[in-house]
Order: structure tokens, then C-alpha cells, then sequence
């Protein structure tokens, strides 16, 4: 099984709202968001963290 891991920390409030052009998030009281992701694979041995961080 494969997921994508995709938490977002928000300084205000946790409700969002898609951007003009369909694909960006932003919060809907425009407060600053973090957003980040890892890809993990899980197999019956164990994980694996697919992504590297920078």
C-alpha cells in the first residue's frame, strides 16, 4: 500500500477554501499554512519513506 502523507499547520483557523485557479489551498481567514508530504510505502516486512526531505 502506498500513502501520501499530507499534514497542513495553519496559525488560524483549520478550514481552507481551493484557490482561483483549482488547485492551491489557502485558509479561508488568510492566516499563514504550512503544508508538507511524504509518500510511504507499507509491505508486510514494514515501511519506507519514499520522498527526502531538503
Amino acid at each position: 500500500m502506498v500513502l501520501a502523507l499530507e499534514p497542513m499547520i495553519t496559525e488560524g483557523d483549520w478550514r481552507v477554501k481551493y484557490s482561483d485557479d483549482g488547485w492551491g489551498i489557502e485558509t479561508l481567514d488568510g492566516k499563514l499554512s504550512a503544508h508538507f508530504e511524504h509518500t510511504v510505502v507499507v509491505t508486510k516486512d514494514g515501511f519506507d519513506v519514499l520522498t527526502i526531505a531538503s
